[in-house]
């Protein structure tokens, strides 16, 4: 628990992103009392944009949460499990029914039968599964690779055991042809993957349905970097895929577990928070071989020991009742509905939207958006955002943070969209970008 309420404080942005910060505690009581371990962690950002949006009151676009009720067979499932009792301390790997709950579901989708007991962990979000995994496998000096932009999270784990955090950045390529771009536009150079790879790397962290593009990986794709992580006998792959149940048309989910000789290399992280769109439950889950789950259940015992009872409890019997309701169908039809409605509402605007393969998210094209020089040294991403909150009248999160020091320019022209917003949010931001400083 205390990881998720630590680094919830600190999601923001990690690290060298932003310039020295010290919070006013801090100051009034003279040195910094951090271990020296979290004096990476520098000025969050979310403190500016909480401190804009109060001002401003925009229609907010940047936290990644859907705004619609959760569907009333989820509600009850929880409900029930209150009512017949489970609420006491359960299993510290996993709750039995969730475990089975989670065999039962992925093991058709892996090619391969999982044991409930020895290769699942249920975690305090899929946040903590890859604090385990950080925790379990990072030794100081050990490198760790990190396709970009990738889930600010991933950074912070690996500075926190001491590990280095290597960026490898997927590349925007704009479309010559006029033709709408989409997040397939963004491409990994495998050449340059396999460059920064040397005897020091321990990880390489994945994340299809990728946060903040909204890129699902092609089978072409996968099966490259798993023909590099071949090459790698020390190589785990911590493949992040939470949103996995939000793959829109025209696009195919594939686990990278499943890939020929993946399954040894892969810790397959996921989160009911993104299945169910019950964000604030925080139950996440890692599959892995035995000894890699053993390995992070040491993490796991010291550190939260197990996870609420009838959380997990309501999270098993809405996987077992959702194909009956036909949730999963529904939700990612809608959700990509809505997304598209987004979509053509930026295409009216100076900034060009990036159509999303997946997840809660597309990231805007801002190159073409005048933004106000600034005196401070802010990036130009924040000065973009900066004037959407208070110009526009839209909040919309810049990507500073989804890059490593060394990549972070290449963020300056993209702004993140969450679309899991209601009518009444779409409608308000239609009336917004009819702003003609913004409006084409």
């Amino acid at each position: 628990m205390m990881y998720c309420s630590m680094f919830r404080r600190f999601r923001g942005i990690f690290s060298e992103n932003f310039s020295a910060y010290s919070c006013r505690t801090m100051a009034s009581q003279g040195a910094d009392p951090r271990a020296d371990r979290l004096k990476f962690i520098g000025r969050n950002v979310w403190i500016d944009i909480r401190e804009l949006e109060a001002k401003h009151n925009p229609v907010n676009l940047g936290i990644g949460k859907p705004d619609w009720p959760t569907p009333q067979f989820i509600k009850d499932s929880f409900i029930g499990a209150i009512n017949d009792d489970f609420n006491q301390y359960t299993r510290s790997e996993g709750h039995p029914d969730l475990v089975k709950a989670l065999s039962e579901t992925f093991s058709p989708l892996l090619n391969r039968e999982i044991n409930p007991l020895t290769e699942v962990l249920v975690t305090c979000g899929a946040a903590q599964s890859l604090y385990n995994a950080c925790g379990a496998f990072i030794n100081p000096g050990d490198e760790a690779i990190l396709i970009e932009p990738y889930f600010d999270f991933y950074y912070a784990g690996i500075k926190l055991f001491d590990g280095v955090p290597v960026g490898v950045p997927l590349r925007y390529h704009r479309p010559t042809d006029g033709s709408q771009p989409t997040s397939a536009n963004f491409k990994l150079d495998f050449e340059e993957l396999e460059s920064k790879i040397n005897e020091k790397t321990r990880l390489l962290f994945l994340n299809t349905p990728n946060n903040p593009t909204g890129k699902v990986f092609s089978l072409e794709e996968l099966e490259k970097i798993a023909s590099i992580v071949q090459k790698h006998p020390r190589l785990i792959v911590i493949s992040d895929e939470v949103y996995e149940r939000l793959v829109f048309s025209g696009s195919t989910h594939i686990r990278f577990a499943s890939l020929p000789g993946m399954w040894d290399r892969t810790i397959t992280i996921g989160s009911a928070g993104k299945t169910f769109n019950v964000t604030g439950w925080k139950i996440g889950w890692s599959l892995a071989p035995a000894p890699l789950i053993k390995s992070m259940w040491f993490v796991h015992s010291i550190h939260t020991y197990a996870i609420s009872t009838p959380t997990q409890e309501a999270v098993a019997r809405s996987f077992r009742q959702a194909p009956k309701e036909e949730y999963f169908e529904k939700t990612t039809k809608d959700v990509e509905s809505k997304m598209l409605r987004f979509v053509e509402l930026f295409k009216n605007t100076k900034l060009v939207p990036i159509v999303s393969q997946g997840s809660y998210f597309f990231l805007l094209d801002a190159s073409a958006l005048s933004v106000p020089e600034s005196d401070s040294k802010e990036s130009r991403g924040f000065a973009a955002m900066r004037y959407m909150i208070e110009t526009i009248g839209v909040s919309i999160l810049l990507c500073d943070g989804f890059f490593t020091p060394e990549h972070k320019n290449l963020s300056d022209n993209f702004l993140r969209v969450c679309f899991t917003k209601t009518d009444a949010v779409l409608d308000a931001l239609a009336e917004k970008l009819k702003n003609p400083l913004i409006a084409l």
